[in-house]
């Protein structure tokens, strides 16, 4: 097995730091999928065209600090997405739940009182056949995309 020891920099950053935010701010909204594009062009609410080129790699995650314009700053936001509410009766349904999601490497994200999973024809599949309560809607996902997993 080959260990990859004395590293300089991790292979994969988890964040991008944030910093103390000082002035005007303007939230940009991005899916789980927009935070790991790094390398594009994209408009913000206010219409300023912001162009990234952050290192191969870097992961956005909502809070981060995207670039500071004219002594504005630029937030990274998460965007309403596609999602499965999903709506345990019991804690033993939970864990299968997230056990069966976690098996598709899933991420399996608790908001308020119901769990979150990006929605797709193969999770509503899985959870109609566990016969846990579920629904599609449309809310913020702070998780990462379905085909991302740590390994």
């Amino acid at each position: 097995m080959t260990r990859l020891t004395h590293l300089r920099r991790p292979i994969l950053s988890t964040s991008t730091a944030t910093t103390a935010i000082t002035g005007p701010t303007v939230h940009v909204p991005m899916t789980a999928v927009d935070r790991r594009r790094v390398r594009r062009r994209l408009t913000a609410p206010d219409g300023t065209e912001l162009k990234l080129a952050l290192p191969t790699g870097t992961v956005l995650t909502p809070g981060s600090v995207l670039t500071e314009l004219d002594g504005v700053t630029y937030l990274v936001d998460a965007a309403p997405e596609d999602v499965a509410a999903i709506s345990p009766r019991r804690m033993a349904e939970a864990a299968a739940v997230a056990h069966a999601v976690g098996n598709l490497h899933r991420d399996f994200v608790a908001d308020q009182d119901v769990f979150l999973v990006l929605w797709d024809a193969p999770m509503e599949l899985l959870l109609t056949r566990i016969g846990v309560p579920f629904a599609r809607e449309t809310r913020p996902f702070y998780g990462r995309s379905s085909w991302e997993h740590e390994g």
